[in-house]
């Protein structure tokens, strides 16, 4: 009977330690927009929430109800799901998400565009893209909203803290590696350049092409972007990092730093015949409008 009560306080015990892990996520600044005016403006303004999966069953529901607070205008690109997440989302009563399905599983690059490609369609203007295993708060939507009022037409990205506690080592090093080599390749200095949490002005990403199948994508984008004159601008937020024993991550160390790193050298020679004369371009004609003014 001891033994029996003791397991069960130690179940309790673990269920809370999730629980208060959740609650007590790092603050991030606060938000002027209300989930009604976060709402309007996602209407009016023609903005979606796009959320890549692939084999997140235990977390995409949550992640969906969370954003159908802040707005109906929601994409799920199922990237070739092989686990029960489909049937997850349609037994926790989220209605009204636009699915985009496909297999096999071609990676996060292809779901992003993929999502994008829908939210054209759909026309919308703007694509907010949000991971569905947990890390992200949508509660700091609105944080995106407040930005998009003062940068209209910037590419918007979240902002962690690199810091904080079950921050994975692997992760900070890794987005040092690539601050720095996006600032190489752009001139632009940004305190995190690898989280998914983005606002994408679709006009400039239809033009950008073909991206590269996985996570390596989303370093494509950002440098494209700043290549084309884009506006970036850091949105601080929070994010949520489980305990070792419950995450769940499609990320592959070796061999998609190596596609990450192969990359970064593809884009470096890049920027010296196409994204610095560019970028020359891009400045010298602000310039000019700017003296017509």
């Amino acid at each position: 009977m001891e033994a029996e009560t003791k397991d069960i306080k130690q179940d309790t015990q673990t269920k809370s330690q999730k629980e208060n892990a959740k609650e007590t996520a790092p603050s991030a600044p606060s938000a002027t927009a209300s989930p009604d005016e976060v709402r309007r403006q996602m209407k009016d303004n023609r903005i979606c929430v796009i959320v890549p999966t692939f084999n997140n069953a235990t977390t995409v529901a949550g992640v969906l109800k969370r954003a159908k607070v802040y707005t109906d205008n929601i994409i799920l690109v199922d990237d070739g799901c092989t686990d029960d997440t489909l049937q997850q989302v349609k037994q926790s009563g989220v209605e009204g998400v636009d699915i985009v399905s496909y297999t096999p599983n071609k990676g996060k690059g292809k779901a992003l565009q993929q999502g994008f490609i829908q939210a054209i369609k759909s026309g919308y203007d703007y694509a907010i893209t949000i991971d569905s295993d947990g890390q992200h708060f949508p509660e700091d939507l609105p944080l995106f909203i407040d930005a998009f009022k003062k940068h209209r037409g910037a590419l918007l990205i979240g902002s962690r803290n690199l810091h904080q506690e079950n921050m994975p080592a692997r992760n900070t090093f890794a987005n040092k590696f690539s601050n720095f080599w996006f600032f190489v390749q752009t001139g632009v200095k940004l305190p995190d350049t690898q989280t998914g949490y983005r606002l994408y002005p679709l006009q400039n990403i239809s033009r950008i092409g073909p991206l590269t199948s996985r996570y390596e994508a989303e370093l494509e984008l950002l440098v494209m972007s700043a290549w084309r004159g884009v506006d970036i601008i850091p949105v601080p937020v929070r994010v949520y990092y489980p305990p070792q024993s419950e995450r769940v991550s499609h990320f592959r160390p070796v061999v998609d730093f190596l596609r990450i790193s192969l990359l970064n050298v593809g884009l470096t020679l890049t920027a010296v015949f196409y994204g610095l004369p560019r970028r020359i371009f891009n400045r010298h004609k602000k310039l000019s409008y700017d003296k017509t003014i």
